[in-house]
């Protein structure tokens, strides 16, 4: 009985071990940089007579979004380079395709701003809390917020010649997307004075 109960911390303290030898090379940070790299050929098809093959590569990137985050919990790869650039990708990505939405006239540009703003006021929350040494996890709106956007953008660039009258959920994500953008704003705020003692506790 003794024996089991000290052979699980000393796996812990392997598995810790392991991960604080990982390298940033690593097949999670890869998929991370292709996403980025993506970002330029996304917008050059969008833009183009080729917007679906642009949504395939929207769409593999998001693919892509998913598969870092789960092969580096799965494979004890978590790494500061990938905590860094998996928020910087999403925003990337986000952005580009929405920006290219306003171009291409599928979009209201104000509801972009709101959109592409809350995702530049966030990374500067984020980097002003890693400067003071805080850290504040990603909230389940932020990740209905991201599947939101995901949806929005393709029903949106597959418009009516595709889906015909259902192509007004396209519109309705796209107020979806706008209100989850607020609202997880103005939780990650709330959030960010809480951890840094300024502002009570952090909401639950």
């Amino acid at each position: 009985m003794v024996a089991s109960m000290d052979s699980k911390p000393s796996q812990d303290a392997s598995s810790d071990l392991t991960s604080s030898k990982v390298g940033p090379w690593t097949l999670p940070n890869a998929l991370t940089l292709l996403r980025i790299f993506l970002v330029p050929l996304l917008v050059v098809f969008l833009l183009t007579e080729y917007t679906k093959v642009g949504l395939v590569i929207f769409l593999a990137a998001s693919i892509t979004d998913w598969f870092d985050g789960y092969l580096a919990r799965r494979r004890h790869q978590v790494t500061t380079l990938g905590m860094l650039l998996d928020p910087v990708a999403d925003k990337l990505l986000i952005s580009a395709a929405f920006i290219s939405l306003v171009e291409l006239d599928l979009a209201p540009a104000w509801m972009v701003v709101i959109i592409v703003g809350r995702e530049l006021a966030v990374t500067g929350l984020r980097a002003i809390g890693i400067e003071q040494g805080v850290t504040i996890p990603a909230s389940a709106l932020g990740k209905y917020k991201m599947t939101a956007q995901t949806i929005t953008v393709t029903l949106l660039i597959l418009g009516p010649d595709f889906l015909g009258e259902l192509a007004i959920l396209g519109e309705v994500g796209l107020w979806t997307v706008v209100i989850l953008s607020l609202a997880s704003a103005f939780h990650y705020t709330v959030a960010f004075w809480g951890r840094l003692g300024l502002g009570g506790s952090e909401p639950e």
